[in-house]
């Protein structure tokens, strides 16, 4: 397992109530996949923010834009 990285989804309830930091739309969580983050869901935002430790950096300057 490679560090930093969590593999369990997170809570339903938690996801709930994240919102992306940038434009507020909800988040979609992708901690099954390789790099696990938590992607905006807006049409025009689509910022991915990572999960260090199973916990979600919501910090805009920690966002990538996905391709």
């Amino acid at each position: 397992m490679l560090e930093g990285t969590h593999l369990m989804p997170l809570e339903a309830g938690l996801l709930e109530i994240l919102a992306c930091p940038a434009c507020h739309s909800p988040l979609d969580d992708r901690s099954a996949d390789a790099e696990p983050e938590l992607v905006c869901t807006g049409a025009d935002c689509g910022l991915a923010y990572p999960v260090r430790d199973g916990i979600p950096v919501l910090l805009v300057d920690e966002a990538r834009r996905p391709a």
